[in-house]
């Protein structure tokens, strides 16, 4: 576990200076590869990063857009599991408001620098970067209203105390919407073996039954599971290839079983998760 976190550590840092120095657009949730790749290409609009620094943009290794995906109000509190260079953090900070607050956490040194610089640059007064690891959320019980997160809690090699944690921070009513890549169907061993694909959010991705078993299981409910980027076997060759495995023999095998999904659930209020003879008519 320790050296997966080196290793992500490694890569992300390199994926934070590439974006400062402007070497090139981050990709493939942190691995080697460039811009365009299919899994974190075309995932936000002109209308929403337009006026962001161009830093935090480039520092974008997710798989979809979580602010997108569920409805945020004025004063509301945030919180991003690993926010990289803080895209998703400040998108969410404009619609929750000065009376709000969003908190990104991540564990990458150079990745927080980049993001306390992009809310400089943006001018966001409401949001606040935290270092830490999202199995160890560094906030009370009951503290926030909403998570997010964009294709970071596949990197967890325990995902299972990741969503205990998510449960634990979030309000009763609190609503929990992530972007994360899932698997259908059985991954080849070489995929699940491959250090450098699960940088690459590929070989640490949950099976899609099993993320809705470890969000019922942490107590959550209504869990939903939404699969809407397919990956054929053309898109990848990519991945495979760079993650120096023979393109050729497993393209085949991964041929529409991983897909980006949008993930939601929600913890109940306190007064639906009462069953007891006191509180149940």
């Amino acid at each position: 576990m320790d050296n997966i976190k080196e290793v992500i550590q490694q890569k992300y840092g390199e994926a934070a200076i590439r974006a400062q120095t402007g070497q090139e657009k981050g990709g493939c949730c942190g691995t080697s590869c460039g811009c365009g790749d299919p899994i974190t290409s075309n995932l936000y609009g002109a209308d929403e990063t337009g006026s962001l620094p161009d830093t935090a943009v480039a520092a974008s290794l997710g798989c979809g857009n979580p602010t997108a995906l569920i409805e945020l109000q004025q004063g509301q509190t945030v919180l991003d599991l690993g926010s990289g260079g803080g895209i998703d953090v400040l998108l969410s900070a404009r619609r929750v408001g000065p009376t709000g607050k969003v908190y990104g956490l991540d564990m990458t040194d150079e990745m927080l620098a980049l993001a306390r610089e992009n809310q400089r640059k943006a001018g966001a007064t409401n949001v606040e970067f935290l270092k830490g690891e999202i199995e160890h959320i560094p906030l009370p019980d009951e503290s926030v209203d909403v998570i997010i997160s964009n294709c970071v809690i596949n990197l967890s090699a325990d995902k299972a105390r990741v969503l205990r944690e998510a449960f634990r921070v979030l309000k009763p009513g609190g609503r929990f919407a992530v972007s994360d890549v899932v698997v259908r169907g059985d991954v080849p061993e070489q995929v699940r073996r491959s250090m450098e694909l699960w940088v690459g959010c590929v070989a640490g991705a949950l099976h899609e039954d099993d993320y809705r078993t470890f969000l019922t299981d942490a107590g959550f409910a209504a869990v939903d599971v939404e699969p809407w980027r397919v990956y054929k076997a053309a898109d990848a060759r990519q991945f495979l290839a760079d993650a120096g495995l023979d393109a050729d023999a497993l393209a085949s095998d991964v041929d529409g079983k991983i897909v980006s999904a949008f993930i939601r659930a929600r913890k109940a209020e306190k007064s639906e998760a009462c069953c007891g003879p006191t509180c149940c008519s």
